[in-house]
């Protein structure tokens, strides 16, 4: 009698105890094989639902057993590929792992299964009168969003996961279950586990619970819009802003070409000039005087048109323009897809990779607005191209290879929060050096069969 095909015996036993929690449906499959960009790769095998750490350690031991491959799935809006099935094989999704666990108030503590979303975390907190600070613009699940060591508006004030999260539970490879970290505001004993996992994008285990930092929400919040007569100012202000200590809560930048954008797909009024979306968090005095700082600071800078939002639903407007720029922008031209950038830079080289960045794009003839989270030196330009014009496609790839270059000459990053998944895995080397091959070494060590999330992040020989 012949063998069973490998993955019909992977799945069989996967089925002994999900059930109709895993599934093999065309609609399912296809909805694990899409991307938010032009990254795009097959679908996986099959996709399972779990509920439970032990149900997730089990569909490791399984996947162990048979050389299945294992990628995990939050809400599947990362950039650079993170969550795509590259060598096929089952797609582990989070959705149904989405509780609150336990919250600890006098410890400023929550701890989450990894599906909820940063959305309904900060919902379901808002009587405590505390919150979750990091937001990256998506609805991203909190595990997801460790996985790729997420960042965003806030992180100039607030810091990214790497700062927020102090503890994990992961799954690893054959299905063993370790906790890292602890609850305790700072530990010197021994390797630092949690930071090894936050970032590693799935490829050395699955997030199955997170204990996560709170911040009190601020007494008084004032948001703003100050529009600039060109790149150079905006960004210089932004410099200026960031050296003087100014405690921004956020500090936003979208070039003209993004107002634009944002202008039509929201109906909104913004000057089309380049504009700093600016919000301060304290006491009502302390937010008062740090807008006065901010409004000497950019009136030097030639910035004009100042638009306040301070009452909730007002604020809640302007960052949801901001939050939903990528549609906005992608909607300039129907039809097309997305080469999305991410360099980050050290603050006093952001006007020279910004002003490059926007002479490289003029001279490509590519559309590429440039926008980002410029108080911590991290901003993008979204590349639209056609889906069938590989000489667009050819002229993103090189565009987005010239930021990436420049700011590692300038002493940045390829990546400032996106993180790589395989759309940026050429450039580590170039970043990384040796160190890239040590990941790949630790990456044998906890996971010698490569099954976790193959194809990605570390060396592939």
């Amino acid at each position: 009698m012949a063998a069973l095909n490998p993955i019909f015996d992977a799945l069989a036993d996967l089925r002994s105890f999900l059930g109709d929690r895993l599934s093999t449906a065309a609609p399912i499959l296809a909805q694990h094989a899409q991307s938010e960009t032009h990254i795009t790769a097959r679908a996986p095998d099959a996709v399972a639902f779990p509920n439970s750490t032990e149900e997730v350690a089990r569909i490791a031991a399984v996947c162990a057993s048979h050389a299945m491959p294992m990628v995990g799935w939050g809400a599947g809006s990362s950039l650079e590929g993170h969550a795509l099935a590259v060598q096929g094989g089952l797609t582990v999704d989070f959705r149904l792992m989405n509780q609150i666990l336990a919250v600890y108030p006098e410890d400023m503590l929550v701890v989450v299964q990894p599906g909820i979303t940063r959305e309904r975390l900060n919902l379901d907190l808002r009587d405590t009168g505390l919150f979750f600070p990091v937001d990256p613009g998506a609805n991203a699940s909190l595990g997801g969003m460790a996985s790729t060591r997420a960042s965003g508006t806030t992180t100039v004030r607030y810091g990214s996961m790497r700062d927020n999260v102090l503890g994990l539970e992961v799954v690893l490879a054959g299905g063993r279950v370790i906790r890292t970290g602890s609850s305790a505001p700072k530990t010197a004993a021994g390797y630092d586990l949690t930071a090894l996992m936050v970032g590693s994008e799935g490829t050395l285990g699955l997030i199955t619970e997170l204990t996560l930092r709170l911040h009190g929400q601020p007494e008084a919040v004032s948001a703003a819009t100050c529009g600039f007569a060109d790149i150079a100012s905006a960004v210089d202000c932004v410099i200026a802003t960031i050296q003087t200590g100014l405690p921004m809560a956020r500090i936003e930048f979208l070039d003209e070409a993004s107002v634009r954008a944002c202008n039509a797909f929201h109906a909104t009024a913004l000057p089309e000039q380049p504009q700093l979306l600016v919000e301060f968090h304290g006491s009502p005095a302390s937010v008062q005087e740090q807008a006065e700082r901010f409004g000497a600071i950019a009136r030097e800078f030639g910035g004009s048109a100042f638009a306040w939002a301070r009452a909730a639903e007002d604020r809640n407007r302007l960052w949801r323009m901001r939050h939903q720029a990528y549609p906005a922008i992608l909607a300039m031209r129907p039809g097309a897809t997305a080469y999305v950038t991410d360099v980050c830079v050290p603050i006093s080289a952001l006007a020279q990779a910004v002003l490059e960045t926007q002479a490289d794009i003029a001279a490509s003839g590519i559309t590429g607005p440039i926008l980002g989270h410029v108080g911590d030196g991290n901003f993008h330009a979204i590349l639209l191209v056609s889906h069938d014009n590989p000489a667009e496609h050819l002229a993103a790839e090189r565009l987005s290879t010239r930021m990436a270059e420049r700011a590692l000459r300038l002493g940045g990053t390829v990546t400032g929060e996106h993180g790589i998944g395989f759309g940026k895995l050429h450039m580590m080397a170039a970043e990384h050096g040796a160190a890239w091959t040590v990941m790949g070494q630790i990456k044998r060590a906890l996971d010698p069969h490569n099954l976790m999330n193959p194809g990605k992040l570390v060396p592939q020989k």
